[in-house]
């Protein structure tokens, strides 16, 4: 359970696919416009309610309750021993410029 004022993050659907502009590539139109959206909980609530938050600039959304204190859970990807050597080589050259001046 979400309480009020809690950090949210919610889904909502700004154009379905239907009310996109014909401008656009056929499998860009082909589908819904979303958005996901993070903000203070305006009312207690449970994931999958519909909600009301009001974002950290004031604006105020309306939409699907997905997650509870949402956080970051990106990485850069896996280690790429090829990336060592390219900084070695760029770090020599580098090194090898500054020493010119």
């Amino acid at each position: 359970m979400a309480k009020k004022g809690d950090w949210v993050r919610i889904h909502s659907i700004v154009l379905k696919a239907e009310e996109r502009t014909a401008k656009l590539p056929d499998d860009t139109k082909a589908c819904d416009l979303e958005q996901w959206t993070k903000g203070f909980l305006l009312e207690d609530a449970e994931i999958g309610d519909e909600v009301t938050v009001e974002t950290v600039v004031g604006r105020v959304e309306k939409g699907t309750l997905i997650d509870d204190a949402p956080y970051y859970d990106h990485s850069y990807g896996k280690f790429v021993p090829e990336l060592i050597e390219v900084d070695k080589v760029l770090r020599k050259e580098m090194a090898e410029i500054g020493g010119e001046r």
